[in-house]
């Protein structure tokens, strides 16, 4: 997909896509249908962010679709608005989507896509150095049973290390959002975090931390998702049509990110900034893109491992993931632009 030749198929075959769909648009004189759509500040979004801030969103869906945006910090809150029915459809990482499907007894939402590997690490102070160090410490994580606050405790149970879900144990995990959490460490208030890009590299370059643990080296061929697209599955039912737009939106903007990295680092540096009140340096940005990897492929076999640590630190009652894809509407899209496919589990 990111040959020239299958770059330039993928962009007519998608145009005409775009032209092909408008049968199913809602006419001029019905009320637009609804997408409230979910997604975070943070470099790991950078498709989502790159689809809305470039127009390749609202192009996809047309007019007859009501685009209402909303940001938040961590998944469970996405969970908790798709479990309200306040949301409709989101990029939020493994955990909660696994989370709101086990809840759910396997109803509320399906995988529909992937959009980002990687970009995920452990900072702490230069000082700490080997795991037995932390004892005693005190870390944080974007929230409490997200993904990367169920990525650190997992791997600290590997190490030894006791945490609880109420702060104690050898190590204390205190979540707050990924802003407070470099404002917390350069002030010396924590000792590190486990967090997504940007704030990784922010902690290093802003706080002079340094990084114990690459997320990517606890996983074969150092890919593991870090971020789903997923839809409430009211949703898909009701409005395949747009969900199907939705789909052509991301792999556009996937393209995007994969073929034009420095326009796609300035969208979202310039993005991150305004929703966050907080600017990266040019940097930070280079650093951070470096760490991820951006691609539809939802990585299904990394999913499992995810639902099995939630599971161990009792997070999750079971890991039973069966019918949590619905990956045929992208093939379906992968397939009219020519491109390859992505596996399920």
């Amino acid at each position: 997909m990111h040959a020239r030749h299958n770059s330039l198929l993928m962009g007519v075959a998608l145009a005409a896509m775009l032209v092909a769909c408008g049968s199913n648009v809602p006419s001029a004189s019905s009320a637009p249908v609804p997408l409230r759509l979910g997604y975070y500040p943070n470099m790991t979004h950078a498709t989502a962010i790159v689809g809305i801030e470039n127009g390749i969103l609202a192009e996809a869906l047309g007019s007859g679709v009501d685009l209402q945006l909303k940001v938040f910090n961590a998944g469970p809150d996405v969970v908790e608005a798709i479990f309200t029915g306040a949301l409709d459809a989101s990029y939020v990482g493994p955990n909660p989507t696994i989370n709101a499907f086990i809840q759910s007894h396997g109803e509320a939402i399906r995988i529909i896509a992937g959009s980002a590997s990687g970009g995920a690490a452990l900072v702490v102070k230069p000082e700490i150095t080997t795991p037995q160090q932390l004892a005693g410490k005190t870390l944080s994580s974007p929230q409490r049973g997200n993904t990367q606050d169920v990525a650190l405790r997992a791997w600290l149970a590997e190490q030894g290390l006791v945490t609880n879900l109420e702060g104690g144990g050898d190590v204390s995990i205190q979540p707050q959002a990924n802003g407070d959490t470099l404002t917390s460490f350069i002030a010396g208030e924590i000792d590190g975090a486990w967090v997504p890009e940007p704030w990784a590299s922010r902690m290093v370059e802003e706080g002079g931390g340094s990084v114990l643990v690459d997320e990517r080296e606890l996983w074969p061929d150092g890919q593991f998702v870090t971020v789903n697209l997923i839809v409430a599955t009211t949703f898909l039912e009701a409005h395949p049509d747009i969900v199907k737009r939705l789909l052509v939106a991301q792999v556009k903007a996937t393209e995007f990110v994969n073929t034009n990295p420095e326009a796609a680092q300035r969208v979202v540096g310039s993005a991150i900034a305004d929703l966050t009140g907080s600017a990266m340096s040019a940097t930070v940005l280079v650093k951070a893109w470096q760490n991820l990897t951006f691609t539809v492929d939802p990585i299904a076999s990394s999913l499992a491992t995810s639902a099995a640590h939630a599971k161990t630190l009792g997070l999750l009652e079971s890991d039973d993931l069966e019918g949590i894809y619905d990956l045929g509407p992208l093939n379906e899209v992968l397939a009219e632009a020519s491109a390859t496919p992505v596996p399920g589990p």
